[in-house]
C-alpha cells in the first residue's frame, strides 16, 4: 500500500530525519553517496532499537515472562511487516538470516545438499556480487557440478539470447541479481523466472540493491527465493531476510543446528521445528529484526514509488553533470561511466581522466575528494570478474538514495574538477 499522503516528500525534510547527515567530515558538510554499499538510518529507526534495549529487553519464543513476550510480539510484527512489503504468501517464508550473503549460503549449502548432483549446473550472470558467484564454487566444488556464467554485453546488459541458450535440463537453479550494485543494472527477472520455470528450474534473486529503491512483489515476480539485506534498507547492520516458497523451504534441511530450530531432541535423533524457525537456529538479532521493520514502515511512509521517481531524477542529473566534466581537450568528456544499460538504478559506475586523457586511479579520486566530505565508493565493489570484463581494476561509484540532492551531486562534480587540477600539475 501506498501511504505517501502520510509523510510529503520533501528532501529538505526527510534529511532532517537522519541524524547522520547533519555530521561534518573534515571540516566539510558530509555528501554522503555510497549508498549501494550502506544507507545512512532514519531516527524512527534509531529509536525502535533505544525503545528494545530500555523498555523489552529479552530474548524471544522462550520466555513466558512479560519482557520476553514483548520482545517476541516486536520481533513478529517485523517479521508480518517483512512479508507485506514484499507481498510474500505466508508469514513462515520469512527467515530472518544475518544478510544477503547467509541467506545465499542458505539456500546454496541447504537446497544443494538434496538437489545438486554430479554434471548438474548452477547458472549465475557476470555481473553478481561475490556473495553469488562463491557460494555457488563451493557447491560446484563439493557436488562436481558446473557453474555456467551468463555474458554482459558493453553497455552493462545480459546477453538474453546467450541466457536462454544457457538454461538446459542439467540446470539446478539460477542465482541472479535484481539490480547491479555496480553497473545499476536493472535486470528483466520477471521474464527470466519464467524462462528458467519452463525447464523447472528454481530461481533466486539477490535483491540487495532493488528493496531500497523501486516496488518487489515476490509473488508477482513468482521467484523461488528472494534475499536481501537491512543495512542497504535504512536498517540496522546484520540482519537480512530469505524470502523462500514454503514447498523448497519444506524440503530443505535445516542450515544450523542449535536452540529454536528443534521440535526434540535425543541423543539418538533429533526433529526440527516448523517453519521458518527450523532455519533461525540460535538468538536471533532481535535488535536488528526491530530495527528492520521500523525502517520498513518509515519507507512505506515515504512512499517507493515517490522514492523511485526521485532517484530516477538523481541518476538523472548526476549523469548529465559528470559527462560535461571536461578531459584532455574542452570536446572530451573526462568521465567515463561504466554501465550504460536503459534500465538503471541509481548508481553509477565511473572513471575519471586527467589533463593528458589517462585514467587517474580510483582510490586517488575517492581519498582526495573525502577530504571535502564527499564519500563515494571506490574500488572492485566485490564484482572482480566485471571489472575483468571491462578492463579496468576498480571504478569510482557514487550511489543516491531519496536523502540525496542535486546540490550534493554538484559538490561531487566540483570535487572531480579539482581533482582532475591535482593531477595536472
Amino acid at each position: 500500500m501506498n501511504t505517501a499522503t502520510a509523510l510529503d516528500f520533501n528532501v529538505e525534510s526527510i534529511r532532517a530525519e537522519f541524524p547522520i547527515l547533519q555530521e561534518k567530515v573534515h571540516g566539510k558538510p558530509l555528501v554522503y553517496l555510497d549508498n549501494a554499499n550502506t544507507s545512512q538510518k532514519p531516527r524512527s529507526v534509531v529509536e525502535a532499537i533505544d525503545h528494545y534495549y530500555r523498555a523489552m529487553n529479552s530474548n524471544v519464543h522462550r520466555g513466558n515472562h512479560f519482557l520476553s513476550q514483548q520482545a517476541t510480539s516486536a520481533l513478529e510484527a517485523s517479521r508480518r511487516a517483512v512479508q507485506a512489503f514484499i507481498n510474500a504468501e505466508e508469514e513462515r517464508e520469512i527467515i530472518f538470516v544475518r544478510g544477503t550473503t547467509e541467506a545465499i549460503n542458505l539456500v546454496a549449502s541447504s537446497y544443494g545438499d538434496f538437489a545438486v548432483n554430479a554434471g548438474d549446473e548452477i547458472l549465475i550472470s557476470a555481473m553478481e556480487h561475490h556473495s553469488n558467484i562463491v557460494p555457488w564454487q563451493l557447491l560446484c566444488a563439493r557436488k562436481n557440478a558446473v557453474l555456467k556464467v551468463i555474458p554482459v554485453n558493453d553497455a552493462g546488459e545480459l546477453d538474453m539470447e546467450a541466457f536462454a541458450n544457457l538454461l538446459s535440463e542439467r540446470t539446478r537453479i539460477l542465482a541472479i541479481t535484481h539490480i547491479s550494485n555496480t553497473l545499476g543494472t536493472i535486470n528483466p527477472v520477471k521474464e527470466m523466472i519464467a524462462k528458467a520455470h519452463e525447464y523447472n528450474v528454481p530461481v533466486l534473486i539477490d535483491g540487495a540493491q532493488s528493496v531500497p529503491h523501486e516496488r518487489v512483489d515476490v509473488q508477482d515476480l513468482d521467484a523461488d527465493f528472494y534475499v536481501f539485506s537491512g543495512h542497504k534498507l535504512f536498517a540496522p547492520t546484520g540482519i537480512g531476510v530469505l524470502y523462500g516458497k514454503a514447498e523448497w523451504l519444506e524440503k530443505m534441511p535445516p542450515y544450523h543446528g542449535g536452540g529454536a530450530m528443534i521440535s526434540s531432541v535425543t541423543f539418538e535423533k533429533t526433529t526440527y521445528n516448523e517453519l521458518p524457525f527450523k532455519f533461525e537456529a540460535g538468538t536471533p538479532h532481535i535488535e536488528g529484526i526491530i530495527g528492520l521493520g521500523a525502517a520498513i514502515d518509515y519507507v512505506q511512509r515515504v512512499g517507493l514509488d515517490n522514492i523511485a521517481e526521485y532517484e530516477q531524477e538523481l541518476l538523472a542529473y548526476g549523469t548529465q553533470a559528470l559527462m560535461g566534466l571536461r578531459g584532455a581537450s574542452s570536446t572530451t568528456p573526462a568521465v567515463r561511466i561504466i554501465g550504460t544499460a536503459a534500465q538503471k538504478a541509481s548508481v553509477i559506475s565511473f572513471m575519471v581522466q586527467d589533463a593528458r586523457g589517462a585514467d587517474i586511479h580510483p582510490h586517488d579520486v575517492g581519498t582526495l575528494l573525502d577530504n571535502d566530505g564527499i564519500a563515494i565508493r571506490t574500488g572492485h565493489h566485490c564484482t572482480q570478474p566485471l571489472m575483468k570484463r571491462f578492463g579496468v581494476p576498480a571504478t569510482c561509484r557514487a550511489s543516491f538514495a531519496f536523502y540525496n540532492t542535486t546540490a550534493e551531486i554538484d559538490a561531487l562534480v566540483r570535487g572531480l574538477a579539482k581533482v582532475q587540477k591535482i593531477f595536472a600539475v
